[in-house]
Parts: C-alpha cells; sequence; structure tokens
C-alpha cells in the first residue's frame, strides 16, 4: 500500500518578515500553494502576556480558516533553540514545563495534532561530567513525560522530538534517537514520535540522510525537508539551481520513505533565507518553485 504523503510549510521563514498571520496565511495558500502549516513558536511566544496569546490565537484561527489552511503541529524555531528541559537550573526546566504547556494550550487551540522541539541542550559544563549528564536527561526524560499526560488531556495525538547536530543536543545518530524514543515512550501518556529532518545527518558515521529515512521514516509523520550538501545542513530551496548542488532529490526520499514502512507522511519545507541583498527578495519565489519541484511526487 502507498504511503499517504502531504505537503506542509514550517513557518519559519515568515519569522521577523511575514509575522502577521493575515500576510502569512494568504502567502502560503495563495502563492506557495500549500494548505498545511506547521506554525512555530517564534511567531506566538506563550512568554508574552496570556491576554494578548489568546488575541493572536483567535487572529491565527481567522486567517486560517479564511484561506483554508490546517495548523496540523507546532515547533520550536531559531529563538527558542535553548536548553529547555535540559537547563542547568531546575527552577528554568520547570519555568520551561510551564512554557511548553502554554504553547501545547495554544496549539491546540489552533487544531494542532502535535507540538515538538528538540529534546533539550546540555551544556559543556553538564555534558563532560558523565554523571551529572545522565541526571538532566534523565530530569528532561520526566519533564516531557508530564508534557505528554498535559497533551492528551488536550486532546493531541502524539509529541515529536527532532534529532539534532551534536551529541549535547541529543539524537545525534541514528541509534541514539532510537535509545531516546525508546527511553521518552516509556511511560508516557501519548506516543513520542520523531520529526526527521533531512539535513540533519550530522555524526561523522552517519551522514547519509536516506538511511535516516529508512531506519526511522516508520516513526516520523513529520519530515522536514531542504535542499542540502552531503555534511551539511543548508536549509537551500528546491529551485533548479540547488537542486543541481544538493543530495535531496524526490525519487529517492519517496523510496526511502517507502522502505521504512512508514503509512503516511508529511514533507514539511523548512528554508532559510538570510536577511541580505542576495536572498531576502526571493523567499516566496523560492517557496513557490520548491512547492512546484514537490508537486511531481506529491499530488495531494
Amino acid at each position: 500500500m502507498p504511503v499517504k504523503l502531504k505537503l506542509g510549510m514550517n513557518l519559519g521563514f515568515a519569522i521577523n518578515k511575514y509575522v502577521e498571520p493575515e500576510v502569512w496565511s494568504r502567502l502560503v495558500a495563495e502563492e506557495m500553494g500549500v494548505r498545511n502549516v506547521q506554525l512555530v513558536a517564534d511567531l506566538l511566544n506563550v512568554f508574552l502576556p496570556d491576554d494578548y496569546v489568546l488575541r493572536q490565537v483567535e487572529r491565527i484561527n481567522a486567517s486560517t480558516q479564511r484561506y483554508g489552511l490546517n495548523v496540523t503541529s507546532t515547533f520550536t524555531s531559531a529563538f527558542t533553540r535553548v536548553n529547555h528541559f535540559m537547563h542547568p537550573d531546575a527552577e528554568a526546566r520547570r519555568i520551561w514545563l510551564e512554557w511548553f504547556k502554554k504553547f501545547a494550550k495554544a496549539s491546540a487551540a489552533l487544531g494542532a495534532r502535535s507540538t515538538g522541539s528538540h529534546f533539550g541542550i546540555l551544556t559543556f559544563t553538564d555534558f563532560d561530567d558523565v554523571k551529572r549528564r545522565e541526571f538532566v536527561i534523565e530530569e528532561a526524560l520526566k519533564l516531557w513525560k508530564e508534557l505528554s499526560w498535559y497533551c492528551r488531556d488536550l486532546g493531541m495525538d502524539y509529541l515529536t522530538f527532532e534529532p539534532m547536530s551534536i551529541p549535547r543536543e541529543m539524537a545525534n545518530t541514528v541509534e541514539d534517537t532510537k535509545e531516546l524514543l525508546e527511553r521518552l515512550n516509556d511511560g508516557a501518556g501519548l506516543p513520542f514520535k520523531v520529526c526527521l529532518d533531512v539535513g540533519h545527518a550530522p555524526h561523522p558515521d552517519d551522514r547519509d540522510p536516506y538511511r535516516w529515512v529508512r531506519e526511522l521514516g516508520r516513526v516520523s509523520p513529520i519530515i522536514h525537508i531542504q535542499q542540502t550538501e552531503l555534511n551539511h545542513s543548508r536549509h537551500w530551496p528546491f529551485t533548479e539551481e540547488y537542486n543541481a548542488l544538493g543530495i535531496i532529490h524526490g525519487e529517492k526520499l519517496l523510496e526511502a520513505i517507502e522502505q521504512s514502512g512508514a503509512e503516511e507522511a508529511e514533507l514539511v519545507f523548512e528554508l532559510s533565507h538570510r536577511e541580505a541583498w542576495s536572498t531576502e527578495f526571493r523567499i516566496v519565489q523560492d517557496h513557490k518553485e520548491s512547492v512546484d519541484y514537490w508537486r511531481q511526487f506529491v499530488k495531494d
């Protein structure tokens, strides 16, 4: 049975550029041609006052409904790539738990089936001390599981974490990712799954992005897609220029997903445009061309 695939758009491209919900909703739906979005925390930071967050949720819902968009998931992003549940201070870890609960509540109000992030980030001091490292990891596991029970009560389906770039950020090999997933699911209120990124094949012994997908695609309902070079995470668009340079190709990725045994997957564009003259004015066009490329393979 073929894998059920759909395209989605990570809204990281909109951070500080298209922050108005009415604007990014129209761009995604009418100019980029995608109906599913992964909303990022930098567009709805729940550290802001509760009444403001509530108004923003209402505004986002009105905009997505107007343009026929689905918020399928939410995720942390550039400005929230911090220690979270592996902060060295216990007080900070609890503060982040409350933040994630608020973010999950807002996500559910937007219709998201799941929310996620990187697992956490260890400081060098904690990472270099083996005993302390395992203690902090255990604390993070407890907090993620507490969050999972809260999200179950919100009606979500699952939580995700993203394999990252280095050991301090966790899950930087296929084997480590499998082990962490198993530890998370032991006693969780909701299933934990993986949010793969085809550019995150960081370990020197684990560079093949297609192996990651073959091994973990079955437990990764969300896959961030970007064009990239071997040994890098470029977050390039899928334009003719970058497709000639990059290693991510539609036929090979779909083949890897099918070989994984996955039943469904949302391929979510996560493209990056630095604030530079060479890229600043290509954001919308590059996303449109990227969607056009992937429509060869994902018709729905």
